[in-house]
């Protein structure tokens, strides 16, 4: 996302976050909604990897390690502009024709981790969530003052949020520590959001997931976040999805692999075998699987592929293949009948080998032999 290299030192870090956020900066760009997206991209990036500990987790695990809050729950990113006022000071302070604190500001953006099935994955879903979120307060409108007064003006900052302090040849700039940026004082403050303007709540969304999501996807509802200070616009929700683990399958890319037992009778003499797929949906009719051929002679590990039953493709039309994996197995519990036919198969078969049981008796000899004649 910054460019560096993985063994980036601090200072370079700083200097490749200051280029990119300098190009991205949303009032560089016009207020265009797309560089607001990659200049909070770029600040998620730089505070994952200026901190320590999230950047060994992140070196570790990847993404994974530094997902946050932890399953099911929502967390707020960091504020797009807090890092970036942290690394530029008051380069895009009110001088600069930058932000102001005492405006409209936008409202954080949420992250939701969820679970779901690898059927769910497959097919695709419709799936209820709930988040806690911040909402405007309808008692107040978002002002934070009992309904027929208003809030009045900061004297400390003189309505601009930001106060500035200089020493020697430093001018540092922050947020107005009377009225925490806002720019206003309310001396009579709303009964519901006790000043706020914002009540938290609980909210139920409906989240369509496609078919063919991954491992470690993510889902972003836009406008779906805490809502803005000020009259300010929603944030956004993030959801990160991670597919449980299945009892049958594994996925390796758009491939599902299962492994089949097979009876040691039909990987002798070959025949049909019943396979278990995922075909989702109204296609199931309660019966996911399908019937594959057994060639004869058929070993432990011998795979079969089918064409076309794996996972839907996220980008594209096309499916990876369900890829049977053989596993003979030996019976157990014989009956004397079955035994004793067991016996009868052995004598008729005499010496004749498979040619790795015959690759294996050539190397097991040599080796004897070669103990013996060292001995």
């Amino acid at each position: 996302m910054l460019g560096v290299d993985r063994g980036c030192d601090a200072a370079g870090l700083k200097a490749a976050f200051r280029k990119m956020a300098m190009e991205h900066h949303p009032d560089r760009n016009g207020g265009s909604e797309e560089a607001e997206g990659r200049f909070k991209e770029i600040n998620e990036a730089y505070s994952i990897l200026s901190d320590p500990q999230k950047r060994a987790a992140y070196d570790r695990f990847g993404h994974a390690g530094v997902n946050g809050q932890g399953g099911g729950g929502g967390g707020q990113f960091h504020d797009v502009h807090d890092i970036f006022n942290e690394v530029f000071g008051d380069i895009f302070g009110s001088r600069g024709g930058g932000r102001q604190r005492s405006g409209p500001a936008r409202g954080a953006d949420l992250r939701y981790d969820m679970e779901i099935s690898l059927e769910q994955a497959y097919a695709g879903a419709e799936v209820e969530i709930s988040v806690p979120a911040t909402l405007t307060c309808e008692t107040c409108e978002g002002s934070g003052a009992k309904p027929g007064t208003s809030p009045t003006q900061c004297t400390t900052c003189n309505g601009q949020g930001r106060v500035r302090a200089s020493q020697g040849f430093f001018s540092i700039e922050r947020s107005c520590p009377r009225c925490g940026g806002a720019g206003q004082m309310v001396t009579d403050p709303c009964t519901q959001c006790r000043g706020h303007g914002q009540v938290r709540t609980q909210r139920t969304l409906a989240v369509r997931i496609p078919a063919g999501v991954d491992d470690g996807a993510r889902i972003r509802l836009a406008g779906e976040g805490d809502a803005g200070q000020r009259g300010g616009p929603r944030g956004d929700l993030y959801i990160f999805l991670s597919v449980q683990p299945h009892e049958l399958f594994e996925r390796d890319g758009l491939d599902l692999l299962c492994t089949v037992p097979v009876p040691m009778a039909t990987a002798a003499l070959g025949g049909d075998l019943d396979a278990p797929c995922l075909m989702g949906g109204e296609d199931c009719d309660g019966e996911c699987k399908i019937t594959v051929k057994v060639p004869e002679g058929a070993q432990t590990g011998r795979t079969l592929r089918v064409k076309g039953r794996g996972m839907p493709s996220l980008r594209s039309r096309e499916r990876g293949d369900l890829v049977v994996e053989l596993y003979v197995e030996t019976p157990t519990r014989l009956t004397a009948r079955q035994k004793e036919l067991l016996r009868e198969l052995a004598g008729l078969c005499g010496d004749q080998q498979h040619p790795k049981s015959a690759g294996f008796t050539g190397k097991a000899k040599r080796f004897w032999e070669d103990i013996t004649g060292a001995g």
